[in-house]
């Protein structure tokens, strides 16, 4: 299957696709080599991909830091029309309040340069910190109002904490005002969770950054944000990072939690679980371009919660591309598939 072919009747709109201005790369290294960030995740992570001389990390870290000529050719050659770009995890979120939200605007002001440059190529996500919340609510504004960017990135913990904490609702809040999606993107687990995993070598992308991330949609879901902020939207990658598989038994577990009133966290919600995923969350397949399971999340969530994510430039393959395309679906579902339901949820409109 050519995936350059530009007689397909849709457009490919790729939607978790990462980057980094080169200040955040310099600083992730200064912090590395002065061990000045307690996070054992940040240092496996990152201290993989800035300290390895083996040529696919050193070739991510590069890719990263580009948004021109090597990107576009990198989307020419695998069919992708747009990109919809966000600060590559960890982002702000292992910085403190002053550094995070220097970054943040700094990013801000070079994906809104980014994407007026190439309008029909590029949409770009918000940053903040959110370890000032004030802050992130004046920055997310401006980003969004001012500068054209089209939701908020949050790379899973914030330090440890979790986007359900009352302390972040005016954030959660200015989203729904803006109508603009918040996007829950994996990071390593925090530093409470991650022992079992780095010991055996699974805090990456293997297991850790989906269970983490999990955890993190399903304490959205659990504690009520979305009775609080109906008009809230989440989008998560990974097909939902496992959750759509345990709804049943989430369901099952939840009420029966309620019931017996053993957890005074566990209180009733206006839904079940389940049927959040109907009304305020969507998934993308970055990092997982396989048919049964798109196909099965499609079938529990519904065709139209379901959207197409590359997850560039740390999982970039042409045959992924065409394994999609190939998906057993017709034309008008793929035109909603890689499409239309990312035009919808994040508004673009070039």
């Amino acid at each position: 299957m050519d995936v350059t072919d530009a007689s397909r009747p849709y457009l490919r709109i790729a939607t978790e696709e990462a980057w980094a201005p080169p200040e955040l790369i310099d600083l992730y290294r200064r912090h590395l080599s002065e061990r000045t960030i307690d996070d054992v995740g940040f240092e496996s992570l990152m201290g993989y991909f800035l300290g390895s001389s083996h040529p696919q990390p050193r070739s991510v870290v590069e890719r990263l830091q580009d948004a021109a000529a090597r990107r576009l050719a990198d989307m020419d050659a695998t069919g992708i029309d747009h990109q919809v770009l966000a600060m590559t995890a960890p982002g702000t979120q292992v910085l403190d309040a002053d550094e995070g939200s220097r970054v943040a605007r700094l990013a801000n002001d070079r994906l809104a340069a980014i994407c007026q440059a190439n309008p029909t190529r590029f949409s770009a996500l918000a940053a903040v910190s959110y370890e000032d919340v004030g802050a992130a609510v004046a920055e997310l504004r401006r980003a969004v109002t001012d500068l054209g960017l089209k939701g908020l990135i949050l790379n899973d913990h914030i330090r440890g904490s979790y986007i359900d904490d009352p302390r972040f609702a005016p954030i959660l809040a200015e989203l729904e005002a803006l109508d603009v999606p918040l996007y829950l993107h994996p990071h390593s687990p925090p530093n409470s969770m991650i022992a079992p995993y780095r010991e055996a070598g699974l805090d990456g992308a293997i297991h850790g950054f989906g269970a983490s991330a999990g955890l993190h949609l399903l304490r959205i879901i659990t504690s009520g944000v979305f009775d609080r902020h109906p008009r809230l939207r989440v989008v998560v990658g990974h097909l939902g990072e496992g959750l759509p598989f345990w709804l049943f038994r989430i369901d099952h577990m939840h009420a029966k939690q309620v019931a017996s009133g053993r957890y005074e966290q566990i209180q009733p919600l206006r839904q079940r679980p389940s049927e959040y995923f109907s009304t305020n969350i969507w998934l993308t397949t970055s990092g997982m371009p396989w048919e049964p399971a798109i196909m099965f999340t499609r079938d529990v969530v519904g065709a139209d919660r379901v959207m197409y994510a590359m997850d560039y430039p740390y999982q970039f393959e042409e045959s992924e591309v065409a394994a999609q395309d190939a998906l057993p679906i017709s034309d008008a579902e793929k035109s909603a598939f890689f499409e239309l339901t990312a035009r919808r949820v994040f508004g673009l409109d070039f």
